[in-house]
């Protein structure tokens, strides 16, 4: 199979809220916890920094309050090798704050971002140096949900046809369903995702927003305009499906889960990598699990990558040899199926 369509060449700029997280340390639910360990958390900063760890030149855009915690996350994102010298500080709003409570039916979220530094961020955003000079802008479906102004950011992005736009756009579709104070959600995320050049959402979450009979192959139906259109089908697959009819479809590889928010935005980063790389579907989409493994042996949003000759090892396996790993039979540390 040739390689797919790819954005051309340049820097990656995502945009989008980060917020300084508290997590129970060790892990178990935050009423039980005596000890809270600060982390960062938000999808597009986790997608830069995971670009970043591919080697891939990336920048991210937000605002932040001129508080401790907005100098934490710059820090951290900053560490992990992202630009972030164009994330405004916010003299007069918060850095937003979310609180995670692990449990055994998964994870729990209480958000503290209302009012935030990054809830007011605009159309004007699109206007700066390193979007004018991006290759690829990536956003999500969370930013349009923080308010008016981040809404009309999100709709200018993808406001004009791909073939008339300086930058390709990926766009994560990233249901929160906290954040949506109407019933706007499904048709408003609908609409964004069908302007996108590249579209990643899970077959869960699809489901939830748009029918609970979807398919992977119905996704691609409810978005016929995207180049590329991602189904991730949590521990057990992720396909992509062209815009010119091709459909791959990669088993997910089985892994030791301590916590699984953060693995989406990885495999997102990942599979943009590989795209970036002029890699195969098929590569580009073992590249997106590998990714994910990293995030879902954490208690943060971000962890280490396997090291590269693990990485190129992997992508080299037949079709056959990879399934195999998938299913933990092959020569794999692996133990627990992966979800997403």
């Amino acid at each position: 199979m040739t390689a797919p369509w790819c954005p051309d060449p340049g820097p990656v700029v995502c945009v989008g809220e980060t917020m300084a997280a508290l997590a129970p340390d060790p892990v178990g639910p935050l009423e039980d916890a005596e000890h809270l360990r600060l982390t960062v958390a938000g999808a597009e900063s986790n997608v830069a920094m995971y670009l970043a760890d591919h080697g891939i030149p990336v920048a991210w855009l937000s605002a932040l309050g001129d508080d401790a915690p907005g100098r934490r996350v710059r820090a951290c994102v900053a560490a992990a090798g992202v630009d972030v010298t164009h994330v405004r500080t916010d003299p007069d709003r918060p850095t937003g704050l979310l609180l995670k409570s692990p449990h055994p039916d998964g994870t729990r979220v209480h958000y503290y971002r209302s009012g935030s530094a990054a809830s007011a961020l605009g159309p004007g955003l699109l206007d700066t140096p390193p979007v004018r000079a991006a290759s690829l802008l990536h956003v999500s479906g969370i930013t349009p949900a923080l308010s008016p102004s981040c809404r009309e950011l999100v709709r200018r992005a993808l406001g004009t046809a791909p073939a008339e736009r300086p930058y390709a756009v990926s766009f994560d579709v990233n249901h929160r369903p906290a954040l949506w104070r109407d019933d706007t959600a499904a048709t408003v995320l609908r609409d964004l995702a069908d302007r996108a050049d590249v579209v990643f959402v899970g077959l869960d979450e699809a489901q939830n927003l748009w029918g609970a009979d979807l398919t992977a192959d119905g996704v691609r139906e409810l978005l016929p305009r995207p180049r590329i259109v991602v189904v991730k089908d949590g521990a057990e697959s992720a396909t992509a499906a062209v815009l010119e009819g091709d459909v791959v479809v990669v088993p997910a590889l089985r892994t030791r889960v301590v916590e699984p928010v953060g693995a989406g935005d990885a495999f997102a980063a990942g599979f943009l990598a590989g795209l970036l790389r002029g890699e195969t579907l098929a590569r580009a989409l073992r590249l997106g699990h590998i990714t994910a493994v990293s995030a879902l042996g954490v208690t943060g949003d971000h962890g280490s990558l396997p090291d590269a000759g693990s990485v190129r090892r992997l992508l080299a396996l037949s079709a056959e040899e990879w399934a195999r790993v998938a299913r933990g039979e092959g020569p794999s540390d692996e133990e627990e199926s992966s979800g997403r």
